[in-house]
């Protein structure tokens, strides 16, 4: 097969009733599914292969294709394909052996990014997830401008593409996801989905195998819209009565299955990328205690505490190093999360630029079965429950209400200094509250 003269971009399929821009009114479910993961990884760590054919998988003579760049796909080069096969198609492409602690990580990290959308995610596998975002659009709006917002935090935090579909169901998102590679968008509404499935193949229905499949090319079924409307008798006869009756509800877009996360949060972190690379600690330090005060916050409103502080900086190459620290006791606590991300960067002092960092707290724990270690001397009241009753004011009347003067634009830092305002004193600067 000869190479394609460009790869298609993700999107439509050419039918504006399903572009990123249609009516995604009962459409809270989204299928993100990343473009051609080992692969894209693989050039993310090797930047000098990007627009060249990659291949993933096993390198031997029984090898099979893991994944395969879409400028290899021009080539008809398939994830599941003998290795041999692939080189024969693809001479010239760089075939190289999966390495699944990378794989593993950016996976981690595409899934933290979802889980900062919603709650509510259902992994598929290390690279693809569904996600219910009915309960994020009063923050984040429209479920379509959910998905966009993924994608970019995908891109410019991972630096790796995915391709979403919006929909009223999980089976109808994902078939959206499918049709929108590579790094597209596709919303289908819900007046117009029959619309969108029937003209499809029997093979893009769960569940229809080669076999299957041949037993309804056999009765004349070639696309959904033919199962749709074949009498369900007939189908019990061809194919059982579980086979039929599945096939059946989703030939007309019946899916009532929900999203059901099975995650167990065993960290609690956040993470910033950089609109350009930084090398000044002053701008680290103030990231680091932003993510710090949110870290904190997020677990004292889950109500949990963490001994194990983790920080994760990612350098302008894409290479990425982590330092943990366990604390002598379980902690919910700002400061001390901040303080021990800050020597930890310290101690790394990285010699390039950074593109990211993040601060982790694990060794997650229940707050209240967790007994707090005590402190010869400590005051009766600290840091704890200054922060505390910072949340409550930040529950009253917004977050931005009480932060660190650190973490204020120049506007706000003027507002600080008027006459019968209360001076903010940074979180790295202030003494313990008596």
């Amino acid at each position: 097969m000869g190479r394609s003269q460009a790869i298609p971009r993700g999107g439509s399929g050419g039918d504006p009733r399903f572009g990123p821009a249609a009516d995604d009114t009962g459409c809270p479910i989204l299928h993100v599914d990343m473009d051609a993961f080992f692969a894209a990884v693989e050039v993310r760590r090797r930047p000098e292969l990007r627009g060249r054919p990659v291949v993933v998988g096993g390198t031997g003579n029984r090898g099979v294709v893991s994944s395969a760049s879409y400028e290899a796909r021009a080539y008809g080069v398939r994830s599941a394909m003998p290795t041999a096969r692939a080189r024969a198609l693809c001479p010239g492409a760089v075939f190289l052996p999966p390495d699944f602690t990378q794989y593993t990580a950016a996976s981690r990290a595409v899934m933290e990014i979802f889980r900062g959308v919603t709650p509510l995610v259902e992994p598929l596998s290390m690279d693809e997830a569904f996600l219910d975002v009915a309960g994020a659009r009063r923050l984040l709006g429209r479920p379509a401008e959910i998905a966009r917002l993924i994608r970019e935090r995908v891109h410019e935090q991972e630096g790796l593409t995915c391709s979403v579909g919006v929909a009223p169901t999980k089976f109808v998102a994902k078939l959206g996801s499918t049709r929108a590679k590579p790094d597209g968008l596709i919303v289908v509404p819900e007046a117009l989905v029959l619309d969108f499935l029937h003209p499809l193949p029997v093979a893009a229905l769960w569940g229809v195998g080669e076999r299957s499949a041949e037993t309804l090319h056999r009765l004349g079924l070639t696309t959904v819209g033919d199962l749709a409307n074949v009498p369900l008798a007939t189908l019990r006869g061809a194919l059982g009565e579980a086979a039929a009756s599945h096939l059946h509800e989703l030939s007309w877009g019946r899916d009532p299955r929900r999203v059901t996360p099975e995650h167990v949060d065993k960290s609690i972190g956040a993470e910033v990328t950089f609109d350009t690379d930084v090398d000044d600690p002053r701008v680290v330090r103030r990231a680091l205690l932003a993510l710090a005060e949110k870290v904190g916050g997020r677990l004292r409103h889950s109500g949990q505490v963490g001994r194990t502080v983790t920080i994760k900086v990612r350098l302008a190459d894409f290479r990425t190093v982590n330092r943990s620290r366990t604390l002598p006791g379980a902690t919910d606590v700002a400061r001390d999360v901040f303080d021990t991300a800050w020597a930890l960067y310290e101690s790394l002092a990285p010699a390039s630029s950074i593109r990211l960092v993040g601060v982790r707290v694990e060794g997650l724990a229940a707050a209240a079965s967790t007994p707090q270690q005590l402190t010869l001397g400590a005051p009766e009241r600290g840091w704890r429950e200054a922060e505390a009753a910072a949340d409550a004011a930040a529950a009253r009347f917004g977050r931005s209400v009480v932060r660190p003067a650190s973490l204020l634009g120049d506007n706000d830092l003027r507002r600080t200094e008027n006459p019968g305002r209360r001076k903010v004193v940074p979180l790295s600067e202030r003494r313990t509250p008596s």
